[in-house]
């Protein structure tokens, strides 16, 4: 059952305000309704580029460019403003490009504000460009869904920890195991088992938070793109413009053929 927008705006306004004190708010007007958002104060980097930025009005004019239903809505880029219809867009000559603040506190949940960025083949270090952003509008997750999410990035992980501190013991253990010194084996396996936890816990691995769990499977989003891309607020009144924005008709570079023309300002 879908929740209504109300219903979904208050659970996510609660979610942000418990995990950490908030004081920075933009509004983002467009032709089809107006957006309230918090800025995360645990992504310094982001919220004070951005907050520059709209003070500039870099952003006002501009257009949400790119709308893939069920996915994102992005705009802001440079090259928007006053674009002439089907004219390719995305391409702004003022990327600002700062570095990435990852938190796994922060993740893409429907309405989640975040920066895009250029692909690691010419962008290796995921440097964010914060001249641009794009809004979460994502769908819902079954569990069975997130936990296959979780394997495809864990087990791979575990095999080469496998590979790189088991297999080269292997023989060693069996000798040992073979002539009952129980003792040493057991101080072995246990070296072992203790170095895998530790890289294992250092890595990348991928483990839904409860709250990230809630969010997917109630509210929506987009849990592919965690890690990945840097989340640095939260959409918490206007959810249903971001619906309404992703759902209209696109050429086939998905920009939509109704401008969506962007203004925003610093309410706080």
């Amino acid at each position: 059952m879908r929740l209504k927008p109300i219903i979904v705006a208050l659970a996510i306004a609660t979610q942000v305000s418990t995990s950490s004190a908030q004081t920075h708010h933009v509004l983002i007007s467009t032709n089809m309704g107006n957006m309230k958002a918090v800025l995360f104060d645990d992504t310094p980097k982001h919220r004070d580029e951005f907050m520059r930025l709209v003070r500039a009005k870099h952003f006002d004019g501009t257009l949400f460019y790119r709308c893939v239903k069920n996915f994102v809505i992005q705009g802001g880029s440079s090259d928007s403003r006053n674009a002439q219809p089907g004219q390719h867009i995305g391409y702004g000559n003022d990327a600002v490009n700062i570095d990435s603040e990852f938190n796994k506190k922060r993740f893409h949940q429907f309405g989640a504000l975040c920066a895009p960025r250029q692909p690691d083949k010419v962008n290796m270090l995921k440097f964010s460009d914060i001249s641009q952003f794009y809004i979460v509008k994502g769908r819902t997750y079954p569990d069975s869904i997130l936990n296959k999410m979780e394997l495809s990035v864990n087990t791979p992980i575990k095999n080469k920890l496998r590979q790189t501190y088991y297999l080269p013991h292997k023989d060693e253990l069996l000798k040992l195991k073979a002539e009952g010194r129980k003792k040493e084996y057991n101080a072995l396996v246990t070296e072992i088992k203790e170095r895998i936890d530790y890289e294992y816990r250092i890595s990348d691995y991928k483990e839904f938070t409860p709250e990230q769990r809630e969010a997917y499977t109630q509210r929506g989003g987009t849990p592919e793109l965690d890690g990945e891309y840097t989340v640095f607020g939260q959409i918490i009144e206007g959810l249903d413009v971001i619906t309404k924005i992703s759902n209209l008709k696109v050429d086939k570079n998905d920009r939509p053929l109704t401008d969506v023309k962007i203004t925003i300002t610093i309410i706080d």
